[in-house]
């Protein structure tokens, strides 16, 4: 009965006149109303081998045995298929229903499951089994869940068809290039590559089945069905150790992955009792390693949201997730006012984006406040920043993210980076507080030319060294090298000399003497005047370029 029940939404429930309601009729019936079927029709078969009076006997079991369940109301149909009575009915009531019924779900993400495998001579390898939520079309590539293997469509038939599109609600029969029989088994599925995510571990609610003679809790071993696949079980139970009427929230543990999507339901059966005890509807297929204080809020949450609010939850639960997982968990993106940024193949929510933004502000104000000649702080300490805030937020620091929330700052205007360095969009070097000390420098630098001191000998002065970078990038000096700055004009008049050579150029002795300083500084400032593409060398000489 269970196998591969799960994508069922209508049901066509038998029942024999002649036997009345059985055991097995009731479990079906549980098993029925806990996967949430849309409707159904009951066919009231073996009309002819009973008389009116028991016939009618039979229809009122029905009646009071579907009363609150997922079938009551249903249409009941007396019939046999020995005499022909009522097949007519039945086949009208049957239209009737399935017209009646939602259209299902066709641009969503296709999902075969897998109920048989074989082998065709010639062909190949043959998967069978219900599709759902998309289409597979002949030539796709699909990908099998949940190894993960490629393999190609080559085949397609829907009800012995053959098809070049497949499309849902369908029993469909795949012929697959690339996939060995031996890859797949019942319960795996297939479908776009990349679009699912397969699970040994879920969050759910669960609720008993009606009529349950004993209580449900975690203890004992259960198996789980969901698709066409059956799994061994485990429970952890949330806030209870009983499972009430109205059903708790779990985690449940799987021998083995499994692929599945919100919403999704599934039935749970004892194995050392041997009943349907459960049934249930998953709420998360990748729950966090630990659930945390807030799981039943975090769960109750998800159980009321609609399909499409489901990626902004996620995010906003994670505080950050890559965009390809987004997708393998919920089908979706974000929609555009959902309260998340979309940076560089993440989605960051608003409430930790605001945080982070937070934490880099306030450590990036201190920076300034000490260093107000520094352009910026380095890039790696805005990350690093940026790590310890997200860690504070119970996030990993993960590098891709900490590009990812950096660059969404940037873009948002909370930060502007100038090359290796980033600052508060407020933020200019302060150079008027210090030009004092700017003018004592350069004096210092000018009165030693044409060998002036070292940027070590400077420091060693009690020049700073952030004002001696803060020279630099004002233009008060020129770094020729890590350890040797000069004034603009002795810079200007190297270049002077050279092009006063003309084409024969000057050799590093000719400037040497010209500017009456020493090789220590003559070389590095033609490298200088060579990487500012003013100068070439043109073997031992350099050679003014052209304006």
């Amino acid at each position: 009965m269970l196998a591969g029940v799960g994508p069922v939404r209508l049901v066509l429930f038998v029942v024999a006149a002649d036997e009345g309601w059985k055991p097995q009729s009731e479990e079906h019936l549980q098993i029925v109303d806990v996967l949430g079927a849309a409707g159904g029709v009951v066919a009231l078969t073996k009309a002819d081998l009973v008389d009116e009076q028991r016939l009618a006997a039979a229809r009122a079991e029905v009646i009071e045995r579907l009363r609150g369940t997922a079938l009551e109301g249903s249409r009941i149909v007396s019939c046999s298929a020995a005499t022909g009575l009522g097949l007519d009915e039945l086949l009208a009531a049957l239209d009737e229903l399935i017209a009646a019924a939602p259209e299902p779900e066709r641009a969503g993400r296709a999902r075969l499951f897998v109920d048989r495998v074989f082998s065709i001579r010639g062909a190949g390898t043959v998967v069978t089994g219900t599709l759902t939520g998309g289409t597979i079309a002949l030539g796709d590539e699909v990908e099998l869940y949940p190894t993960g293997r490629r393999a190609r469509v080559r085949g397609l038939q829907t009800h012995k068809r053959p098809v070049e599109v497949a499309r849902p609600v369908s029993r469909v029969a795949a012929n697959l290039v690339g996939a060995e029989r031996e890859e797949l088994a019942r319960g795996d599925v297939i479908g776009p590559p990349g679009a699912w995510r397969a699970t040994r571990w879920l969050e759910a609610r669960i609720r008993p089945v009606r009529g349950l003679a004993h209580p449900l809790t975690a203890r004992g071993a259960y198996k789980l069905y969901a698709g066409s696949a059956e799994r061994d079980a485990r429970l952890r139970l949330y806030g209870t150790d009983e499972v009430g009427p109205g059903g708790a929230f779990a985690r449940i543990s799987l021998s083995a992955p499994l692929v599945l999507a919100p919403f999704d339901r599934f039935v749970l059966r004892e194995v050392g009792r041997r009943e349907t005890v459960a049934g249930g509807v998953v709420l998360d297929p990748d729950p966090p390693i630990r659930p945390g204080p807030d799981a039943a809020e975090r769960l109750a949450a998800r159980e009321v949201a609609a399909p499409e609010e489901l990626p902004a939850l996620l995010v906003a639960e994670r505080g950050a997730a890559r965009e390809a997982d987004v997708l393998a968990l919920t089908g979706r993106l974000p929609a555009t006012a959902a309260p998340a940024v979309r940076a560089h193949g993440w989605w960051i929510s608003a409430g930790l984006l605001a945080a982070l933004q937070e934490a880099v502000r306030r450590d990036l104000q201190r920076f300034h406040d000490e260093h107000p000649l520094e352009p910026g702080a380095d890039v790696a300490e805005v990350r690093r920043i940026i790590a310890e805030a997200l860690r504070s937020a119970g996030r990993p620091a993960e590098p891709e993210l900490l590009e990812a929330a950096m660059e969404a700052l940037i873009e948002r205007g909370a930060l502007a980076r100038e090359g290796p360095t980033v600052r508060l969009p407020s933020h200019r070097p302060r150079l008027d507080e210090h030009a004092e000390a700017l003018d004592r420098l350069v004096r210092a630098v000018a009165d030693g030319e044409p060998t002036p001191p070292t940027v070590p000998e400077l420091l060693a002065a009690g020049h700073a060294r952030e004002l001696v970078e803060a020279a630099v990038r004002a233009g008060l000096l020129v770094r020729v090298s890590p350890e040797i700055v000069l004034t603009p004009g002795l810079v200007e008049r190297a270049l002077a000399e050279i092009r006063a050579a003309g084409a024969a150029g000057l050799t590093v002795s000719a400037v040497r003497e010209r500017l009456g300083t020493s090789r220590k500084y003559a070389v590095p400032l033609l490298e200088h005047l060579d990487e500012r593409r003013l100068t070439r060398r043109v073997g031992d000489v350099r050679v003014a370029r052209e304006p």
